[in-house]
C-alpha cells in the first residue's frame, strides 16, 4: 500500500512539472515562477476554450476571470487621495496628492491606460492601483486611470472613443484647474492595448487644432500598434512565449473588431488584409522599419491580399483593420511629426516587440524624440507582476526606469 501511494505521488509530482515545464529562453530570470504563472493562464485559456466549444460561455467571458480575481476597490491612504468619477460619461479613477497646507503648486498629470487586449483589465486592478499610487507619490502627480468599456460586448471604436473623450474633457482648462494640473505637463500613457490607445489618442489630438491644453508626452509600454501584418518576426519567434502567446493576441486583434470567427481564422493564417487595408502595408513593413538586428532569421513577405476575409464572406469587410486609430503605426509620416516626446518600452520575448521598434524608428525618422528602453530578458506583461505571488524583478526595474523617465520628461 505505501509503495503504490510512493508510485503515485511521483506520477503525480512528475505530471505537474511536465504540465508546468515550458522551453523559456534561458536569458529570462526567474523562469520557473514564470513558468508557474503562465500554467495559470493556460490553463484558464483551456478552459475558456472548452466552455466556448460547449456552448457555455465565450472565451473572454471565461478570461475574464483574470480580472475579477485582481479587482480592488480603490480607496485613500495617508499619501493619496483616490475618487471615482465620470468624465463625459466614462468611468475613471482619480489619484492625488493628499493637500498639505497652503499648497497652491500645480502638479503634473498622467493619464493611463490599462492594457487586457481591449477584451480584459481594469483601472481598478491591483497592479494598476499599485502603479497609480507609486507615480502619485513619487512625481506628486496627478493619475487619471480610465475604465474604458471593453470588448467583445463594444467592439472598436468604443474602447477608443471612451479614452478620446475622457482625454478631450479632462484638457479643458477648467478640469484641469480644479485639479491643479499644469496644463504644460500632461502625459498619456498604457501597456499593451493601453499602449495602443495612448498612441491613438495622441494622434488624433495633434490633428485637431484649438486645443486648450496639449500632451506634453506620451509614454507607451510593450504597446500593440498594428493589425495587418501579424507574421513579424517578433510574433513568429515568440509565438508561444508565456504570456501572451500569437494564437491570444489575433484573439485580441479580432475580437476588438467583431464576434464572428471568421475574421480570427484570417488573421491566425494573415490573410485577412483587403484592397484598402493593403495599400498601408507600406507603412508595417518590418524589413524597412526593423534595424538589422532584428530581422533575425525571417523573411520578409508582404501578408496577402483577399476579396473578403480570409475567402469567407462575414458580412462586411472589416474596414476597421485600416483605421489608424485601432492601428496607430498606420498614419502617414506628416502625421507623426508634431507628436509629443515619446517613451517607447519593447521587450524581447514578446509578439509585440517589433510594433514598438517600427514605431520608434518612424517616430525619430519624423523628428519626434524618443527614449527607447528594450529589455534584452523581458517578456509581455512584465510592468504588472509587481504583486505577491507574481512578483518579478525585472517589474521593479520597469517600473523604476518608467516613473524615472516620467520625472525628468513632464
Amino acid at each position: 500500500m505505501r509503495f503504490g501511494s510512493i508510485i503515485l505521488f511521483v506520477a503525480l509530482c512528475s505530471f505537474t512539472a511536465y504540465y508546468i515545464y515550458e522551453p523559456i529562453p534561458e536569458e529570462i530570470d526567474e523562469r520557473w515562477k514564470l513558468m508557474l504563472t503562465n500554467s495559470f493562464f493556460r490553463s484558464l485559456s483551456n478552459l475558456a476554450d472548452l466552455s466556448e466549444l460547449l456552448g457555455l460561455k465565450d472565451y473572454m467571458g471565461v478570461m475574464y476571470f483574470i480580472t475579477l480575481a485582481e479587482k480592488v476597490v480603490p480607496v485613500s491612504d495617508e499619501h493619496v487621495k483616490v475618487t471615482e468619477e465620470k468624465f463625459d460619461g466614462v468611468e475613471v479613477v482619480l489619484y492625488q496628492p493628499k493637500q498639505r497646507g497652503g499648497e497652491t503648486e500645480l502638479r503634473r498629470a498622467v493619464i493611463y491606460l490599462h492594457g487586457g487586449g481591449w477584451c480584459l483589465g481594469s483601472s481598478r486592478m491591483s497592479p494598476y492601483d499599485l502603479l497609480a499610487r507609486t507615480i502619485v507619490t513619487k512625481l506628486d502627480a496627478v493619475v487619471l486611470s480610465v475604465e474604458y468599456r471593453l470588448a467583445p460586448a463594444h467592439h472598436f471604436p468604443v474602447p477608443y472613443e471612451d479614452v478620446y473623450h475622457v482625454v478631450k474633457h479632462f484638457l479643458q482648462k477648467g478640469v484641469l484647474a480644479r485639479y491643479s494640473v499644469d496644463p504644460g505637463r500632461i502625459a498619456v500613457s498604457g501597456d499593451s492595448a493601453g499602449g495602443n490607445l495612448a498612441a491613438a489618442v495622441s494622434q488624433q489630438l495633434q490633428r485637431e487644432p484649438g486645443q486648450q491644453a496639449q500632451l506634453k508626452a506620451q509614454a507607451l509600454i510593450y504597446p500593440v500598434l498594428q493589425a495587418l501584418d501579424l507574421n513579424t518576426p517578433s510574433y513568429q519567434q515568440n509565438q508561444d512565449m508565456p504570456i501572451l502567446p500569437r494564437t491570444l493576441m489575433v484573439r485580441f486583434w479580432s475580437e476588438y473588431f467583431t464576434s464572428d470567427k471568421a475574421l480570427f481564422r484570417a488573421m491566425m493564417a494573415n490573410t485577412h488584409n483587403n484592397p484598402e487595408s493593403s495599400r498601408l502595408l507600406k507603412f508595417v513593413n518590418w524589413s524597412a522599419f526593423l534595424p538589422e538586428t532584428y530581422h533575425r532569421k525571417y523573411n520578409y513577405s508582404a501578408p496577402a491580399v483577399v476579396q473578403g476575409v480570409g475567402g469567407e464572406a462575414i458580412g462586411m469587410d472589416v474596414p476597421s483593420i485600416a483605421d489608424p486609430r485601432a492601428s496607430p503605426l498606420l498614419v502617414p509620416d506628416s502625421a507623426l511629426r508634431s507628436l509629443p516626446k515619446a517613451y517607447v518600452l519593447t521587450c524581447e520575448y514578446d509578439v509585440l516587440r517589433d510594433d514598438g521598434i517600427m514605431y520608434v524608428t518612424r517616430l525619430r525618422a519624423a523628428g519626434v524624440e524618443v527614449t527607447h528602453e528594450h529589455y534584452d530578458t523581458g517578456f509581455h506583461g512584465g510592468l504588472m507582476f509587481t504583486v505577491w505571488p507574481t512578483d518579478f524583478l525585472i517589474a521593479r526595474r520597469m517600473t523604476d526606469n518608467y516613473i524615472k523617465w516620467l520625472e525628468e520628461n513632464l
